[in-house]
């Protein structure tokens, strides 16, 4: 059986990288006593695959982990046994099963949501206005992408979904998929250049609220967060 595990990530492992997130999970496993499956061969490893890496330094409370179950107790329980055995800043808040067909979430996520909050000590580095009703409201937003191999020009003004203020900050829904993909830190680059400021990488705390899948149409996009697909246990 496929499920699919909403957690979180707080506090001090957000320093903890997504490699090391991965072995953190086959280890909660295997001390909860989850029966989940191995897949086959000489060197059998556990069915898992998480949704969309997040990047060091960031916290989150919509984190998505798929599963292959061989058994399972309501998803209350599940809950709790994982919860028992893991350390402070990771959380299980979401346990439900999924249909056999269903795709992974690694293969249909196609947004997030990002909470953006400046950080007390650089409030006196920042401009007075913000400016961010005009920032977000250009017909363009060309940035420099950097690779591992090259640089190029892109406009990241149509990876950006939504956008609202918040206090200290703001809130917005970026594209985030295999395809599609905007990096909160490219983001927050572009706003330091629109302000003709020198970038400051650390001066917002950047917490990912959730992550989604389109199931509208190219026309007209439909977001649905990945904690609601399938169904609870009981």
């Amino acid at each position: 059986m496929k499920v699919r595990v909403k957690f979180s990530k707080t506090g001090n492992m957000k320093f903890v990288g997504h490699l090391d997130v991965m072995r953190y999970f086959q280890k909660v496993n295997r001390r909860a006593g989850i029966d989940i499956a191995y897949s086959g061969g000489f060197s059998p490893h556990q069915i898992m695959s998480f949704a969309s890496p997040l990047g060091l330094g960031l916290t989150s409370e919509g984190e998505y982990l798929d599963m292959e179950l061989n058994s399972s107790g309501t998803s209350a329980m599940m809950m709790e046994r994982m919860n028992a055995v893991m350390a402070e800043g990771f959380e299980v808040t979401g346990f439900r099963k999924l249909p056999d067909t269903a795709k992974t979430a690694m293969s249909i996520v196609a947004a997030a949501d990002y909470q953006m909050t400046l950080k007390e000590a650089y409030q006196t580095l920042l401009p007075d206005q913000w400016q961010l009703e005009q920032f977000f409201s250009q017909e363009s937003i060309c940035v420099t992408k950097k690779t591992k191999k090259s640089e190029k020009e892109m406009d990241i003004r149509p990876l950006i979904y939504g956008w609202r203020p918040a206090e200290n900050g703001f809130w917005v829904r970026l594209a985030s998929g295999s395809s599609d993909n905007l990096k909160p830190q490219l983001l927050l680059e572009a706003l330091f250049r629109y302000w003709k400021s020198e970038f400051l990488p650390y001066a917002f705390a950047v917490h990912r609220l959730e992550l989604y899948a389109d199931i509208g149409t190219e026309e007209q996009p439909e977001f649905l967060p990945l904690g609601e697909m399938g169904e609870e246990i009981l």
